[in-house]
């Protein structure tokens, strides 16, 4: 059944998330500190480990060689300039921000910080996109669930440090997985290794972006970067 495996993600993200709000009344600042630093600094290898999975490679001497750089540079670049000329991020935020209004938690500071870094961090790896694929190209949600147990981890962490703006990650979760899956049923000609390769390595990029923010407070701005995973897919179709 395609879909199935973002449902359960989506399900996961809920649990956790509630798990982690249970928790949460129970620790204390320095707590929901060391929780955050540790997150962030998980979130900079796991992006870290990606993107060099996609920008290195075994020579047939036996030695790394960089690859796929320039198109990861033009990716961001173009990427970056859509995501600001949009204000994706500022957009993210107001969404975060009504939703706030909407289940009145106006006296939750970190709500709009928990919505808008939970929602960067499950949706935007490769896990995300590459499972979100390989269940629209052939119904295989094995990545996907197993995505689903690691974001039960994370958003649990995340809710009890952050609040319940993170349980609200599990909507654009969503709809973005759900989107990936039903586009890739349309483009699958274009779909294979090479492109999904690309898509991860961007995907990595951006998560290695969200754990600088976590750590060192809030510097770069992800949500404006999000289009430079669409730039691989426009440059496979046309060119």
């Amino acid at each position: 059944m395609r879909g199935l495996g973002t449902l359960v993600n989506f399900l996961a993200v809920i649990a956790g998330s509630g798990l982690g709000l249970f928790f949460k009344s129970g620790l204390k600042q320095r707590f929901h500190e060391i929780l955050i630093q540790a997150c962030g600094l998980a979130t900079l290898f796991i992006g870290l480990g990606g993107a060099m999975t996609g920008l290195m490679k075994l020579s047939e001497k036996g030695t790394f060689e960089t690859t796929n750089t320039m198109l990861l540079v033009f990716s961001l670049v173009i990427g970056g300039l859509i995501g600001e000329l949009l204000q994706l991020e500022t957009h993210m935020e107001n969404l975060g921000g009504k939703l706030k209004s909407l289940l009145k938690a106006n006296n939750d500071s970190q709500f709009v910080d928990g919505f808008v870094t939970a929602t960067l961090v499950i949706c935007v790896g490769a896990m995300a996109i590459v499972g979100s694929i390989r269940d629209g190209l052939t119904g295989d949600y094995t990545m996907l669930f197993a995505k689903a147990i690691l974001d039960f981890i994370i958003v649990m962490v995340f809710a009890s440090s952050m609040g319940i703006g993170v349980m609200l990650s599990a909507i654009p979760l969503l709809i973005y997985q759900g989107t990936i899956t039903m586009s890739a049923v349309l483009i699958s000609q274009y779909m294979d290794d090479t492109l999904i390769s690309y898509l991860s390595c961007i995907g990595s990029v951006l998560i290695f972006g969200v754990g600088v923010n976590l750590i060192f407070g809030k510097k770069l701005r992800v949500g404006n970067l999000l289009p430079a995973i669409l730039i691989p897919v426009v440059y496979f179709i046309f060119f």
